[in-house]
């Protein structure tokens, strides 16, 4: 029997939750090589413990932060699972990031800029959000949350316009 070719499947959506289960699932019956998930690097867990008066951060720092956590990720999870012939899930990957960037007034071009440094997956994944679902946890959830007042955008509204922005990214994929 031969066996799958090694490759990179990336999961996106909103809800971390249901990205989670998505990756779960995309590994059953091949050989692993994991799941990477957002903030691998911990830059995300120290900056969720600054204090008030570091103030918030704008969606541009934050999608900077993703921008590096994602090179951590690439370089020490992904590309050596990778090298090693097993499949790797990123769990969120670029599409999630580029969302939560769109929804927040980012414009198109410098997020394309930023992750041009990112292999495209072999196999691309979109899920979305249970019904009710409140994106708290996963990336466009932290986000969301921090950036506070200093955007133009509610929480709300980021969360459903990367929802929005990551169906439509999903219809476009389909009709290819």
């Amino acid at each position: 029997m031969k066996r799958p070719k090694a490759k990179l499947v990336s999961i996106d959506g909103v809800d971390a939750s249901a990205v989670i289960a998505a990756a779960k699932l995309v590994n059953v019956g091949r050989r692993r090589g994991g799941i990477s998930h957002w903030d691998a690097s911990g830059i995300f867990q120290d900056l969720g413990v600054a204090d008030a008066a570091a103030g918030a951060p704008s969606a541009r720092t934050l999608l900077l932060l993703y921008a590096a956590d994602l090179a951590f990720r690439l370089r020490w999870e992904i590309r050596p699972a990778l090298a090693a012939g097993r499949t790797v899930v990123a769990a969120p990957y670029v599409a999630t990031a580029i969302a939560f960037g769109r929804a927040a007034g980012v414009p198109a071009g410098w997020l394309a800029n930023l992750f041009r440094f990112a292999p495209p997956p072999g196999e691309r994944r979109f899920v979305s959000a249970p019904r009710g679902a409140a994106a708290r946890d996963g990336f466009v959830g932290f986000a969301s949350e921090r950036i506070g007042s200093a955007n133009r955008h509610s929480r709300r509204q980021i969360v459903n316009g990367a929802a929005t922005h990551l169906r439509d990214a999903a219809r476009r994929r389909a009709r290819r």
